[in-house]
Formats: structure tokens, sequence, C-alpha cells
């Protein structure tokens, strides 16, 4: 109960807040949890209706009799069924537009926003202790604490905040799983934890041993969360519109970094093909908040505005219809919500009707006079259209009160057309009738259109079948993608105590920590150290009381008494060794398994003499104290090891046992041993 007071916040929803206490925006983040619950419900479902009707399957063509085969394809049936109202209800789910939506935001037309990725529980206890204790030799109930903490920082990571803080929390968790692959994910040996993930889209499950799905999943969550704190602005003012724009082109970011990174998931919400789509998508909604900040202030009622926002809204059309046209290839289109194909195409429709009714309104209200700069207009109207109507000139059109009017109407017409095209496509998808709001935009910006037309008209004048061109789309503000920059943020290291993670890893293999006695001699424990943290032996004397009590050279000292050693440069190791002054100490030291013995035996075989009848004929004179010697070449490397000569009129005795294979070691035939 203490430890789950204690870790009751990473951010997420399960904050200390008080029921009395709680916010709208508390309220409707409750409500998009339940909304996630509901989903990862029927995400279970699906499985277990994909699993029916597979085991089925297998049934059908394992069958010979008719009367089975009669029964099983009733069942089968039966469970498609049951399939399409699921997935029916969880493309329902993510058409949820009006959720994310801002509560103020009543006169702008809906976005969408991505919905986060569910996921299984994951329990780290049993398998992280079990890989400590075998690759590491530490007890891993001692890790107790480090592993819950990251189990909490998980389980919070499912129900984010849709705000700066829950992205930050996801960027957290990130952050930390590239640490978790070095310490517990061996290339050679798997952990026996699998990490399942739900397509977003089709609900179907993915299961992975490896960390590639946890981290593609996370960061598709990051860019789902952009996604949602765009939709959820404030589109009424200046500062919510900038909020939208950053977090689309964010949110375009990281999906494209998705991309190239993670190229090989087996999730089709992070294929290729739909993050391409999905990139658009965010771009556009983007482009379509610029487009939204331009007008906020107001549209100048004159030529040249009119007519840059002609333009901008060209733009904006242009990118939608690019989305619709994704959304409609296969297999993209089996797997995206209808809801959102038919925002995209009445998006492209609505963005090209207010087109032609800018250019309309600048050409029907707006007539060239004497103060008027008409050069300008005349460039202006050149670059708005591609191919002018045939037989006419920009300057005919401005100059000639019946050209004008004659344009102006065509691009009217076009915009009702647009109008019209909108409604209908928006009475085709039952998901939308929800959507009130956006109904009532499409129909004022008909009968706007409609108005318009009706003030330009003549009784007794001739039906015109003139073709208003299309207008070229330009902006100004184009949208782009952004690189994100809280994808990673800095984290202590949950298993520090391990070691330094350069060697300390799963990549490399361990002996058990071993005892080792030392006891100083005048300050010489007859071995020197190198590295920063963990120290390594090199330079042993094999005759020195730490060589025989099982001390080899490339050893790693990772406890001296009761200190803990691991992240303790040379200095340090040191200090603490010359504080025993002459007693004995005990040290723990462990042996890379992977790495080489050569150097183990080196210094033996290169001692051993085959001629030698008399081993304690040889004398070996000491060199100067090791800590003293040590504190100045701490880096010094093993292959200016001194080592003894061969001298026949020694005395001291060797009585290390000796392999007869060569050495590889270099060496000084003129020094001493200690």
């Amino acid at each position: 109960m203490v430890r789950q007071q204690q870790r009751v916040d990473f951010g997420g929803e399960n904050g200390n807040l008080k029921p009395k206490n709680i916010t709208g925006l508390h309220r409707i983040h409750r409500f998009i949890d339940k909304l996630q619950n509901k989903r990862a419900s029927l995400n279970q479902q699906i499985i277990k209706q994909m699993r029916i009707r597979a085991g089925a399957e297998n049934l059908l063509k394992a069958t010979s009799n008719n009367k089975v085969k009669e029964m099983v394809l009733l069942e089968l049936s039966y469970v498609n069924s049951n399939l399409q109202l699921l997935m029916g209800q969880l493309e329902g789910l993510n058409s949820s537009v009006d959720v994310y939506q801002n509560t103020q935001d009543t006169a702008n037309i809906p976005l969408i926003a991505l919905g986060l990725k569910e996921t299984k529980e994951v329990d780290f206890s049993t398998h992280f202790k079990d890989f400590i204790l075998q690759h590491y030799s530490e007890d891993g109930n001692s890790y107790e604490e480090e592993i819950a903490d990251l189990m909490d920082l998980r389980q919070a990571c499912r129900t984010p905040s849709r705000n700066d803080a829950g992205v930050e929390l996801l960027a957290k968790y990130f952050s930390h799983l590239p640490l978790i692959e070095s310490r517990f994910f061996s290339p050679t040996h798997h952990t026996g934890i699998f990490f399942t993930w739900y397509d977003s889209f089709t609900g179907v499950p993915v299961c992975q041993q490896n960390l590639s799905l946890e981290k593609a999943s996370i960061f598709f969550n990051m860019a789902a969360l952009y996604s949602q704190i765009g939709t959820r602005s404030d589109r009424q003012t200046i500062t919510g519109l900038e909020e939208a724009i950053a977090s689309f082109q964010i949110a375009a970011g990281t999906l494209n970094q998705l991309k190239e990174t993670y190229t090989h998931t087996p999730s089709y919400d992070l294929s290729p093909a739909m993050l391409s789509m999905l990139i658009r998508l965010m771009l556009a909604q983007a482009q379509e908040c610029l487009f939204e900040k331009i007008a906020l202030p107001g549209i100048r009622n004159q030529f040249c505005p009119l007519m840059k926002m002609a333009q901008e809204a060209a733009k904006v059309t242009e990118i939608y219809d690019q989305v619709h046209q994704s959304m409609i290839q296969m297999p993209i289109k089996d797997n995206v919500p209808l809801f959102w194909s038919t925002m995209a195409q009445i998006k492209t429709n609505h963005y090209r009707s207010m087109a032609h009714f800018f250019v309309a309104s600048a050409l029907l209200d707006h007539q060239l006079g004497p103060n008027d700069d008409e050069d300008q207009q005349e460039k202006t109207l050149s670059q708005v259209y591609d191919n002018i109507p045939e037989g006419r000139t920009p300057l005919d059109i401005l100059k000639k009160q019946d050209e004008r009017q004659c344009v102006g109407k065509a691009h009217i017409r076009r915009a009702i057309q647009g109008h019209e095209e909108a409604l209908r496509i928006y009475g085709l998808c039952p998901s939308l009738n929800s959507l009130e709001l956006l109904h009532g935009i499409l129909k004022a910006s008909h009968q706007r259109s409609l108005n318009k037309y009706s003030e330009n008209e003549k009784e007794d004048e001739f039906p015109d079948y003139t073709e208003a061109p299309d207008i070229v789309p330009k902006t100004e503000h184009k949208a782009e993608m952004e690189v994100p920059t809280t994808t990673k943020v800095k984290v202590a290291d949950f298993f520090q105590r391990l070691g330094p993670l350069s060697v300390f890893s799963s990549k490399q293999r361990w002996t058990a920590p071993r005892t080792v006695r030392v006891k100083p001699e005048d300050r010489d424990v007859g071995f020197n150290l190198k590295g920063d943290a963990p120290v390594q032996v090199v330079s042993l004397d094999p005759l020195c009381p730490a060589a025989a009590d099982g001390l080899k050279e490339g050893d790693y000292i990772v406890a001296v008494g009761e200190t803990d050693c691991k992240w303790l440069g040379v200095t340090e190791v040191l200090r603490l060794l010359r504080d025993a002054k002459d007693e004995e100490i005990e040290m723990q030291v462990v042996t890379m398994m992977d790495s080489s013995p050569s150097m183990t035996y080196s210094m033996i075989c290169l001692a051993y003499d085959h001629d030698d009848k008399n081993p304690r004929s040889r004398k070996v004179t000491k060199k100067s104290s090791f800590l003293s010697w040590g504190l100045k070449n701490k880096l010094k490397s093993a292959s200016t090891l001194s080592l003894p000569t061969d001298d026949h009129s020694g005395s001291l005795p060797w009585n290390k046992p000796c392999p007869t294979f060569p050495s590889s070691s270099s060496y000084n035939n003129d020094s001493a041993l200690y």
C-alpha cells in the first residue's frame, strides 16, 4: 500500500485529483479514457472471434464429413457477421471526432484526431529477476523497486493526458526503452516477455518479443497525442490556431520519423502506406488551420486580398484531394474509417467552392476604377488562372463589364455546385449525421453562394454556359513537417545499480562475483588497475596473495569491502585499497565470460623454462610500491607489463602451473617483477 501511494502520478489521468475539483477538461479526459476502454474491449472481442474463425477454417479443411462441413459453414457465417458488427463499432469509435474537439470551438469544421494504440499489460517482474540472476549473477529480488517503477511508468502510458504532460510521459518511457533493451534483451537470448499492441484501425493484435513494436507503438501514440492536442485547440483565437498548426506539423514529423526508422513493423497502422496517408492528413489539417489563421481577423473586401484568399483556399483543396486519393487506394481503403475519407472529400469540395466564391466576389463586387492599380490587378488575375477561357485575356476580363460579369457568375456557379456536392456526400455517410455543426457550416456556405448568384442574376439575361477555369493553388504559409523535440528526454537508468551500461549489458556474459582477499605488503597489493568505471585488473603479479586467491588479469572489481565499485574510477578504488593499509581486505570481482583467456596465461608461459631443473635457484627483484606506481600509471596497458627475466641464478620460486602453448603478450626482458 505504501508503494502505491509513493507512485500515484506519472503525469497520466490518475493523479491526486479530488472529485469536487475536477474541471470540464478533466471530465472530457475521463470520457476519452472510457472511449479507449471501450475500444480495448472491442479489440478483445475481435481477437476471440478471429480465433474462432481460424479454428473453424482449419476444421473445414481437415474434415470430409458433409454434416460437419455444414455445421462449420454455419458457424463461419455467424462469426463473420459478428466480426463485421464489431469492426463497425470500432470504426464508429475511430470516427468520434467530436470527442476531441474543443467545446468552445463552435464555428469551425471539425478536425480528425488519431486514436491511441491499445496494449496489454506486461509483467516484467519474473523475467527480469531471472535474467538478473542468470546473466548478472545478482539477486533479482533486490531490484523489485526498480522493476515496479518501470511497470508503473508503462501503465501510466496507457492513459496519458491530452496535453504536453502526456507527450512528455510517453517520451520519458520511450527514452527508457533503449536502456531496458541494452540491459535485458540479448540478441541471442529471448526474455520470454511478449508485447501485444492492437491495430488502431482494425483491432487486430500484433505480438512480438523484441522492443521494436513497443518503440514504434509509443512513437505512434506520441503523434496521436499531438493530433488530439491540435483538435482541442481553440481555433477562435490566434494563439489557439498557432497551437493547432504546431501540433499537426509535429504530428506529421513524428509519423514521418516513425516511417523512416521502423520499416518492418507487422502492424498495419504502422505500415509505410498508412503512415504516408496519415502524414498527408496531418499536413492538410495544419494547412487548413493556417487558412483559418489568415481569415480570422477578417478578409478585406478588396480585389487583391480576395484573390489571395482564393488561392489559399485552393491550396487547402489541393492537399485534401491528395489525402482523399491516398485513402481510396487499396489496401488503405479497406482499413481507413469511411468517416475519414468522407471528411476529406467534403473538405476538398468545400474549400474549392470557397476559392471560387472569393474569385467571384472579387470580379462581381469590385469594378476596375480610375484609382485602381490596373497592372497589379492584371498580374494578380493572370496568376490565379492556369488557363484563361478561350478568347479572353486578363485585361479584357478586368475592363469589360460583360466579360467580368460572365466569368464572375461562372465562378459562383462552380461554388454552388461544389457546396451541393459536399452536402450530398455528407448525407451519404451515417457517421456524419451527429455532426450538426458541420452540416450547418456547409448549408450556410451554400446559401451564401446562392445569395451571391441571385444578386447578380438578371431576368432578361440569356443563359450563359461559360465554364469557370480552375484556380491555381498558392500559399505564403505552407504547412511543413516539424522534427519533434520531445521524442527523447533525459532519464535516469532504473537499473543503474547493475553498473555502467557500456560494460554491464545484455551483450556480455559474466561469471558470478568471486571473493578475493587482498593483503597489502608495504602498500603493494601486486597488481595495477585501468579504466574509468568499473576498473579492470592489469599487470598482475602471479606471486601476490590476490593471484593465489584466484584473481586474474582482466577481472573487473565490483566491490571493495562493503563499498560498491561498479561506478568508481581508478583513483577512488586505489583510495579504498590504500585505506586498508596492511590489513587484509576482501574484493568482489567478476570475469567476462566472452573474453579471451590468452592474456591470463601469457605471463605464465613467458616465464616458463623447460631446461630449468631447479626453479628455486632463480631470483626476482621487486619493483617500487604498487600504489605509488599505479597512481601515476593508472591507464597504462597490459602490453607494458614487467615480467621476470630468464635468469637461472635466481632463488625465488614461481610455483604457478604453466601451460605449454605460446603466449601473445609483449614484454620487456630487462624489467623485473614486483
